[in-house]
């Protein structure tokens, strides 16, 4: 099935690495201008480097003052991926305030604070537009030692849905993928020893963890007009991990 994306804009937040960077070149390639957000400029030039097209935009997301200003200058936004995100690893008895502010300020804060200044922009273009936020499988049950992650991006989804709502008689879709493990660069690392991973894959029907291109494939998907009619959904991307 071919998604092209020729004549559209998108901004993918959180581009320098992981499923942002994979989701930023797929969407060249279908044909799409895109501009890539990400701290990191380092992780910028080497994208760049790789597809000279893409527009590099180096911002924390998290500094909503000049990346909603970034946005109001960047002229016309058909479609936005909201991927930026972090993890810190604590069990609920020792959660610090500092990793709560953390993780919910690039969580929660920065892709409300994104997807608002797009959608004005897609607003008074009158063209409507598309928005995914990336999510996970923790915003539905509870994992280990993810306290506050399960809660940013339980967050997160009910964002995704009360924007769907109040976007949708302008025309703008919103959707959420909710992954899996992915298998990024970190996620190789972090779940490549067996007695960590065999657990966790012993609940995924499929028996396997998510490749960057599954969860990228789903982004596209509800970016596309193949999606038309889906906004407000939570589409895993689990391998049927929350049949359980």
């Amino acid at each position: 099935m071919e998604i092209p994306f020729t004549g559209k804009r998108a901004l993918v937040t959180g581009a320098g690495k992981g499923i942002g960077r994979s989701t930023a070149k797929a969407l060249v390639q279908y044909g799409a201008e895109v501009i890539a957000l990400t701290r990191t400029q380092a992780d910028l030039d080497s994208l760049v480097k790789e597809v000279p097209s893409i527009k590099p935009l180096c911002l924390d997301a998290t500094n909503t003052e000049k990346v909603t200003k970034a946005i109001e200058e960047l002229g016309n936004i058909d479609l936005l991926v909201n991927n930026a995100g972090i993890n810190i690893l604590e069990s609920f008895l020792d959660v610090k305030i500092e990793s709560y502010d953390k993780i919910f300020d690039i969580n929660v804060k920065a892709p409300l604070f994104i997807a608002q200044a797009v959608a004005k922009k897609m607003v008074s273009n009158g063209n409507g537009g598309c928005i995914v936020n990336v999510s996970s499988q923790a915003s539905l049950i509870a994992l280990q030692d993810h306290t506050v992650y399960c809660t940013t991006k339980a967050a997160l989804d009910m964002l995704t849905k009360t924007m769907a709502l109040e976007l949708g008689p302008h025309k703008i879709r919103v959707n959420s993928v909710n992954p899996t493990v992915v298998l990024t660069e970190l996620g190789r690392k972090a779940w490549s020893d067996p007695e960590k991973s065999k657990p966790m894959l012993d609940m995924i029907p499929l028996g396997k963890f998510a490749d960057e291109e599954d969860v990228v494939n789903a982004i596209l998907f509800l970016l596309s007009d193949k999606a038309a009619m889906i906004t407000g959904a939570l589409l895993p991307v689990d391998g049927g991990r929350l049949v359980h």
